[in-house]
C-alpha cells in the first residue's frame, strides 16, 4: 500500500481518544488543514543536518521540556525561563564536549500523553484518564474528561504563539553570548551550581574580550548572537499531524513534512511495526525519534529501523533509550550491539526520566535526581563498551521553581514535594536540578574526550 498522509487510518492504532461527536472531529480536522504551517521545511532540513552530525559523533543532542504542556500554565515568562535553562545547559555541555549542542525543546506541541489505563479511580469514582490538554481536562469530573476535538485548535494556536516567542528569543538578543550572565533564573542565584555557572560565564567573557580585540563580535559573527532552537513532541494524535502534513513548495526536496514540529517521536506504547503510528512516521521527511524501552526486542528494533529509515540517512532517526537506572546496563547492550551490527546510522539518546518514576510516601509521583544521573552514566558506559557514540539526553524539565523530583543541590525532600508540585502529568526537573545534571554530563563527556585523546596518542 502506497503511503499518503492519511494511510495510517487503515492500520490498528492505540492511545487515541474516542470522540463522542464525530461530526465535530471532521469539522476541526478540516479547520486544521487550512491553517498555515507551524514550522517550515528549511528549518526541518537544518535540524536533520545537525542531527546527522550527532549521528557521526560531531555534535551532541540536548532535548527537553515539559512532560505535557498545559493551557493553564501558558505564559511568556514560563517560556522565557525554560529557554534560559536550555541556554545554560547548552553552554555547560559545549564546554564539556567541545562540540556544538543541538537544542530541541519538548515545546509548542507536547500536549498529549499516553496512559497505562483508559480509566482512573478516585474516591471510588471511575472516570476516563486524563490524556493531556490536547484531549480532555485534568479536573476530575465527568464533563472535563470527555474528549473534545476543539482542543486541537487551541493546541495549534498556543503552539503558534510559543514558536513565535522562541524564534524571537533565539534571534532577538537573548541568546547572545554577551548576555550569558543573565541566563540564570532568579531562584537559583545563590546555589553552588549557579556559582559554578558564573565562573564558566566569566571564562566566556574573557574569550569574548579576546575575540573582540581580534575584530570578531556578535555584530560580525551571527552564531555568537543567535542560536538554532527546534521543537518536538510525541506524535500521538495522528489526525492532528495528518492535517498539518504538507508538501514543501520552497526547497527542492520532494515529499511530505509534518509542519506541527521540527521533530516528532513514537512512544514506547505505540511503536508496533504494523501500527498506525509507525506507518505515519515512515512517510514524513522530518527527523523522527523512536522510544526504546526495556521490552524492545532486537529483531523488532532492526525491522523498525529499516521501515523508518530505509535509506539509512544520518540524522533521520533518533533512538531514545528509556530503561531505568537499575537495568540500563542490562537491557541497553543488546540493542546497541544489534544496531551497530546492522550498520544503522542513528542518534543514540538517553531518556533517564521515564524509567525512573516512583511514588513517594506522601503519595506524589516523583523521580530521584540520583537515579536520573545513574541511568545517564550507565548509558555512557554501555556506549563506551561498544565503541559507539552516546549522542544525547532527553529530559522532562522546566524553568519554573517546582518541587517535583527528589534531590539536587537545592534539595527537594519527600516532605517538600507538595510545596510547588505543578505538573499536569509526570514530575519535571527544575532549573537548579537541570543545571546540576548538565555539569555532571559535561564531566562525563570531558572524561570520555580525554580518554579518547590518550588512546589516540597511545595508538
Amino acid at each position: 500500500m502506497s503511503w499518503n498522509p492519511s494511510s495510517w487510518r487503515d492500520y490498528p492504532i492505540l492511545q487515541v481518544p474516542d470522540y463522542p461527536d464525530k461530526d465535530a472531529v471532521k469539522a476541526v480536522e478540516e479547520g486544521l488543514s487550512k491553517k498555515p504551517p507551524l514550522v517550515f521545511a528549511g528549518e526541518v532540513q537544518r535540524l536533520r543536518e545537525q542531527l546527522g552530525r550527532v549521528a557521526n559523533g560531531e555534535a551532541f543532542l540536548l532535548q527537553g521540556g515539559d512532560c505535557a504542556e498545559s493551557f493553564a500554565e501558558f505564559s511568556a515568562n514560563n517560556i522565557r525561563d525554560s529557554f534560559k535553562v536550555f541556554l545554560q545547559m547548552a553552554v555547560v555541555l559545549t564546554f564539556g564536549a567541545s562540540m556544538p549542542i543541538v537544542k530541541v525543546g519538548r515545546m509548542a506541541g507536547q500536549f498529549a500523553k499516553p496512559r497505562s489505563s483508559d480509566m482512573e479511580t478516585v474516591g471510588g469514582i471511575e472516570l476516563p484518564s486524563y490524556r493531556g490538554d490536547m484531549v480532555n481536562g485534568i479536573e476530575f469530573d465527568k464533563a472535563s474528561r470527555i474528549p473534545d476535538p476543539h482542543r486541537l485548535l487551541q493546541v495549534y494556536e498556543q503552539s503558534a504563539s510559543t514558536l513565535n516567542l522562541l524564534r524571537a528569543f533565539s534571534s532577538g538578543g537573548m541568546a547572545d553570548l554577551n548576555q550569558v550572565h543573565k541566563w540564570t533564573t532568579d531562584y537559583i542565584t545563590d546555589t553552588k551550581q549557579a556559582e559554578r555557572f558564573e565562573a564558566l560565564a566569566s571564562r566566556i567573557d574573557e574569550s569574548l574580550a579576546f575575540m573582540e580585540a581580534c575584530g570578531i563580535n556578535s555584530k560580525t559573527a551571527s552564531p555568537m548572537a543567535e542560536t538554532d532552537f527546534f521543537t518536538s513532541h510525541e506524535a500521538l494524535l495522528l489526525n492532528y499531524e495528518e492535517n498539518l502534513t504538507r508538501q514543501d513548495t520552497i526547497t527542492d526536496e520532494k515529499g511530505w513534512f509534518t509542519t506541527s514540529a521540527h521533530m516528532v517521536w513514537i512512544g514506547d506504547r505505540t511503536r508496533q511495526f504494523d501500527g498506525a503510528h509507525v506507518e505515519y512516521m515512515s512517510g514524513i521527511k522530518n527527523p523522527i525519534g523512536l522510544k526504546c524501552g526495556p521490552s524492545m526486542d532486537t529483531d523488532d528494533l532492526r525491522r523498525l529501523i529499516d521501515k523508518l529509515n530505509p535509506d539509512n540517512i544520518p540524522g533521520r532517526l533518533t533512538l531514545i533509550a528509556r530503561m531505568g537506572a537499575d537495568i540500563v546496563t542490562e537491557k541497553l547492550p543488546p540493542l546497541v550491539k544489534a544496531v551497530k551490527e546492522h550498520g544503522a546510522n542513528v542518534v543514540w539518546c538517553s531518556d533517564p526520566m521515564h524509567g525512573n518514576t516512583v511514588k513517594a510516601s506522601t503519595g506524589y509521583k516523583t523521580r530521584r535526581v540520583d537515579d536520573v544521573m545513574k541511568e545517564v552514566s550507565g548509558f555512557f558506559d554501555v556506549h563506551d563498551a561498544f565503541g559507539t557514540y552516546p549522542g544525547g539526553v532527553h529530559f522532562e524539565m522546566t524553568g519554573q521553581n517546582v518541587t517535583e523530583c527528589l534531590g539536587g543541590v537545592v534539595e527537594v525532600t519527600e516532605a517538600s514535594l507538595g510545596d510547588r508540585y505543578h505538573t499536569h502529568c509526570d514530575p519535571r526537573l527544575n532549573a537548579a536540578q537541570s543545571l546540576e545534571l548538565s555539569f555532571l554530563i559535561a564531566d562525563l563527556m570531558k572524561k570520555r574526550r580525554d580518554s579518547q585523546k590518550q588512546f589516540s596518542k597511545a595508538g
